[in-house]
Order: C-alpha cells, then sequence, then structure tokens
C-alpha cells in the first residue's frame, strides 16, 4: 500500500525497487510467491499486508513461517503492541517475521 512504501522510504535511505502483487489467501500459493521473492529474485525485504488475522482464511503466517529458516517472534510482538496505540483489535493480528536465506520476511495486517 502507499503507507506502507511511505514509511519504508522514510526509514530506509538506500533506493528501493517495489514489487506489487495482489494474490489470495492461498497458502500453497503465499509459499510459491514467498519462495520466488526470496530464492530466486533475492530480494532483501518482503512485506506483506493482509492474511494475519483469527479467521481461517488468513493463512500468511503459516505460510511465511513454513518457506523460513527462523522466525523473528519479537518483531510481531512489537507491531501488535504499536497497533494497539490505534487499532483497538489489533491484539487479533497475527503479524510475523522471519528470514529466509537473505530474506527479510515481514507480514503486516491489512490495514497497518
Amino acid at each position: 500500500t502507499a503507507e506502507i512504501e511511505r514509511v519504508l522510504n522514510s526509514y530506509i535511505k538506500n533506493d528501493i525497487i517495489y514489487h506489487k502483487e495482489l494474490i489470495p489467501d492461498d497458502y500453497d500459493l503465499i509459499i510459491k510467491k514467498l519462495l520466488y521473492l526470496a530464492d530466486e529474485k533475492k530480494c532483501d525485504l518482503i512485506v506483506t499486508s493482509g492474511g494475519t488475522g483469527p479467521a481461517l482464511r488468513d493463512v500468511t503466517p503459516e505460510a511465511t513461517e513454513a518457506v523460513c529458516d527462523k522466525m523473528m517472534p519479537g518483531f510481531g510482538e512489537l507491531m501488535r503492541l504499536e497497533s494497539l496505540k490505534y487499532v483497538p483489535t489489533a491484539i487479533l493480528s497475527r503479524q510475523s517475521a522471519g528470514i529466509r536465506n537473505k530474506s527479510f520476511i515481514i507480514n503486516l495486517p491489512g490495514n497497518p
């Protein structure tokens, strides 16, 4: 989203190449896209938006965990804590982050 780009641009001073794609809440497809971005495109940072809620269809954190070598649980905790300042239901979100090879993958809620 434009808000994610704005925040990234304010913190990251290097040139950023954005690849935006809307995909359905499909576990296998999310895994395929994450693997493509991490392994083939060698992206340093992969940010997903959406699919982090408690509904059965929300499978982005599970797909992320399936492809990551290491999970970084502190990021999800910090993101939820910060989000609670603005959105009372933020505690229901399952933001997560992990590392695959040299790619850092962050899952944000659909309304970050």
